[in-house]
């Protein structure tokens, strides 16, 4: 079902503005259908982690909303924090974080400004002394190597 979020649209419609240099290879229609559809969270890289989280036998807290950043994973007990970030969205340094040959000023400031609320809520995270650890789209295809990651940061033994 499509919901229709008035200030949703206005904002897109005042995101999407491209400069005579710059064209998008989409519609405006289509890029604002393409955009709808990018969700905050329950993305499958964060369900892959989740599910490591739970086989290991721990019991966490998923999106806390009353944490800064809303972190994926929130384990209470130990005040640790794991953030999943997709590489595109948050720019990181991989094949997966380049950008696109549309548009590039456009997504060069949005993958900025991520990249600076994250440090932002990571800081004020650890100000309130949780600790955090940060989990790249790209390192979930190991999943050996990540569930070791996992162990090593929750001071597990496997």
């Amino acid at each position: 079902m499509k919901r229709y979020i008035p200030e949703m649209v206005a904002l897109t419609e005042s995101l999407s503005y491209i400069g005579p240099s710059e064209m998008d290879t989409f519609s405006r229609g289509q890029r604002s259908e393409i955009m709808r559809r990018v969700r905050s969270s329950g993305t499958h890289p964060e369900t892959i982690v989740r599910g490591i989280v739970r086989r290991m036998g721990i019991r966490y807290r998923s999106c806390a909303r009353n944490l800064p950043g809303k972190p994926d994973v929130v384990i209470v007990g130990q005040r640790k924090a794991i953030l999943v970030h997709g590489c595109f969205w948050h720019g990181h340094n991989c094949e997966a974080g380049k950008l696109p040959k549309s548009n590039r000023s456009y997504w060069k400031k949005k993958q900025a400004k991520n990249a600076l609320r994250d440090s932002r809520n990571a800081r004020a995270l650890r100000s309130r002394g949780w600790k955090l650890m940060v989990i790249w789209e790209c390192e979930i295809g190991g999943s050996k190597r990540l569930q070791a990651k996992l162990w090593r940061f929750l001071k597990l033994k496997p």
